[in-house]
């Protein structure tokens, strides 16, 4: 829970620095941005893209890239290779799969599954194996057969702007123009993409985690008006955080470390190794809540000292606050580091100073 509310959290100051407004379902504020409005071509687009690459090098994930596309250069391609309209959608979810299958596979399922022609198949393959920068949607602009797409040339020209404007964001070296990019659903309109990582946390001899995109969003000038009696068309456009696919990416990645995956942002914990002491032990933790301090306790009147120590350490706590006859004799108590099992004889009316001042240099 603690890591996932890491993630959220900073999905959501990113956005805010955004100037993203909550919305009533938490679930869509926490994952979803989305910028709708009347506005100068590409310019919100490149900010979902800024965005979309702020949360990826925040989170630190490992290297990324952001593929890039436009719905209307997908579908000029299909026209000017010989698609017919009926099966643009159906071969778009074919071409969305090269991701995961080789182009000899897509091109079977294309043919031998969804009816079209090898020829047709072949020239859709001579687009869709190409990536790359500014100088590939110069190269397309200079397509003899694109350039007789005036749609596909509407959707070049748009991410030649956006390429300018990625770049004066410093971003444009993790932005690749994939022809391969076709986001299946209908609604896209524009510009679409989709973020994916070079590589995954692994060790040695295992296998490399597919957890597909993290990240994806595109342009959707007409969905809002499938929603309005009015039929109003707001133009939108946004991106989506898989917050549940970076999670599991980062419990991966502290596993393999020999990191804990914490459970709870408990930071101390109180114990004692003998019986009636839990008096003591909600007094101690009643001064911990007082300052501030996130501290917890087992609900046990005489609990075992190394069932205490083992839920630490499975729990991933930091601090152990151990009060038993000896130390109450004393006036003390015993500060025990749970990662080195060191242990410290603190004061008693020191010990909420002491791990306050431990905590603020951890």
């Amino acid at each position: 829970m603690v890591v996932r509310e890491k993630i959220l959290d900073m999905v959501i100051r990113c956005f805010k620095r955004h100037g993203a407004k909550g919305l009533d379902t938490p679930a869509i504020e926490l994952k979803d941005f989305d910028i709708a409005g009347q506005y100068d071509p590409m310019i919100p687009d490149a900010e979902c893209l800024k965005i979309m690459y702020e949360i990826l090098s925040g989170l630190q994930l490992g290297d990324f890239l952001i593929k890039v596309n436009d719905r209307r250069i997908v579908d000029g391609m299909f026209a000017v290779c010989g698609v017919p309209e009926s099966k643009f959608r159906t071969i778009c979810t074919s071409v969305d799969k090269l991701d995961k299958m080789s182009w000899k596979d897509v091109r079977q399922e294309m043919v031998a599954q969804k009816g079209l022609t090898p020829e047709v198949a072949d020239r859709i393959g001579d687009y869709v194996q190409c990536h790359g920068g500014v100088s590939l949607v110069e190269q397309m602009f200079q397509d003899p057969r694109i350039s007789h797409s005036k749609q596909a040339l509407e959707g070049l020209k748009d991410l030649k702007l956006l390429f300018e404007y990625l770049t004066l964001f410093g971003i444009d070296d993790k932005i690749s123009f994939d022809l391969s990019l076709a986001r299946g659903l209908d609604y896209y309109t524009g510009v679409i993409y989709e973020a994916v990582l070079l590589q995954s946390p692994t060790q040695a001899g295992e296998e490399p985690l597919n957890v597909g995109s993290v990240a994806a969003g595109g342009r959707y000038d007409e969905l809002v008006a499938m929603f309005d009696p009015s039929g109003q068309k707001v133009p939108c456009v946004g991106l989506s955080i898989g917050v549940e696919r970076i999670f599991y990416i980062v419990e991966q990645k502290m596993k393999i470390s020999g990191e804990k995956v914490r459970t709870t942002e408990t930071q101390v914990f109180v114990a004692t190794p003998q019986k009636n002491f839990l008096r003591e032990r909600l007094k101690l933790i009643s001064e911990l809540w007082d300052a501030g301090i996130k501290a917890e306790m087992l609900y046990k009147n005489n609990p075992k000292l190394l069932a205490q120590l083992h839920y630490c350490e499975n729990s991933g706590i930091p601090l152990v606050v151990i009060i038993g006859e000896q130390e109450q004799k004393e006036g003390v108590i015993k500060l025990r580091s749970v990662a080195t099992r060191e242990e410290e004889t603190i004061k008693r009316e020191n010990f909420v100073a002491e791990i306050q001042k431990r905590l603020s240099q951890s």
